[in-house]
């Protein structure tokens, strides 16, 4: 059986605390200031941030790296809510298409400023420049690794 080094032991378990911790505060946040759970706000700054602020469902699963089914339920639960809306595309008729609504809108401009500041104390505040440039760097090598390479 293969085991992971001392150190590599020690990076994986930090980075799992780190990310347990982050998101967990960012869905109290979430909870607290826009009344959803952090994957519903996640949704809405992908279309917020999108020209047109409309996404054809595949396209926002892979952004998100959601399967169908998770985001369809998701989706749902957000249009009861009235931050977005789903259509069919006029070009083809079995894509559906995410739009965000203006209630969905000003809620990504209420609750956005308040996530930034929750990231930055949380985050950032520890690091240093160079710090945070390394951990863009590793990160987006962690995140290529995990595209690239089939699950085994």
């Amino acid at each position: 059986m293969s085991r992971l080094t001392d150190a590599q032991q020690e990076a994986w378990r930090s980075l799992m605390t780190a990310t347990l911790v982050l998101d967990g505060a960012l869905d109290r946040q979430s909870q607290r200031d826009g009344g959803m759970p952090h994957a519903h706000y996640k949704v809405l700054v992908v279309l917020y941030e999108t020209s047109g602020r409309r996404l054809a469902m595949s396209a926002l699963a892979a952004q998100l790296r959601y399967s169908p089914s998770r985001l369809t339920h998701t989706v749902v639960s957000m249009e009861k809510s009235g931050w977005l809306q789903r259509s069919r595309s006029t070009d083809d008729r079995r894509v559906q298409i995410v739009q965000l609504t203006e209630v969905g809108i000003r809620l990504v401009k209420k609750v956005s400023p308040i996530q930034a500041t929750e990231v930055r104390a949380r985050a950032f505040s520890q690091l240093s420049t160079k710090q945070v440039q390394q951990l863009d760097a590793i990160t987006a090598a962690i995140v290529e690794g995990l595209d690239d390479q089939p699950a085994s």
